[in-house]
């Protein structure tokens, strides 16, 4: 029962430092300067949690892992939402014109949602399949998303201008 008495008089002691000295003990237990613009608050927290962690142990490996798979999912997540293309904003009354195996198709937009040989839809996507039988991105087959372009490559290896 010692850590646990240890640990209350550390909590009793960091209630009465400055908070320089706080800063100076985040410091020394966390081996890297606080966080600027931290408040006291969290100061405290953060060197509360270093103090049990020393005393009682820290996270398990397991949990540990797991963590980590979360930030390398979160991080891969922002990775793709940085590369998604805007949203496609459509006023209602627009028409999309496509010519399919020498049809001419075309949609007109609404407030809520699209209307194509006098039925209405949720999606263009839906739509795109109506017309081709197969899987098509709807935004894509209307000509509102450009195709990905990979760059160009001459004979010695240098990117050309696409």
């Amino acid at each position: 029962m010692s850590t646990a008495i240890d640990i209350e008089t550390e909590l009793l002691r960091l209630s009465d430092m400055t908070l320089f000295e706080l800063r100076s003990e985040w410091q020394r237990l966390h081996r890297s300067p606080p966080p600027m613009r931290l408040s006291r608050d969290l100061l405290v927290r953060g060197i509360t949690y270093k103090l049990q962690e020393r005393s009682l142990g820290g996270l398990s490996p397991a949990l540990l892992r797991k963590i980590a798979s979360i930030n390398a999912n979160i991080d891969a997540g922002a990775k793709e939402a940085k590369n998604a293309p805007p949203p496609i904003v459509l006023k209602a009354g627009t028409r999309l014109i496509r010519q399919w195996h020498g049809v001419t198709h075309t949609v007109l937009v609404h407030t809520e949602g699209f209307e194509w040989s006098g039925k209405r839809y949720d999606s263009l996507s839906i739509i795109a399949r109506e017309i081709t039988g197969a899987r098509w991105s709807g935004p894509r087959f209307f000509g509102l998303r450009k195709k990905t372009v990979q760059p160009a490559v001459n004979e010695e290896n240098d990117y050309a201008q696409a």
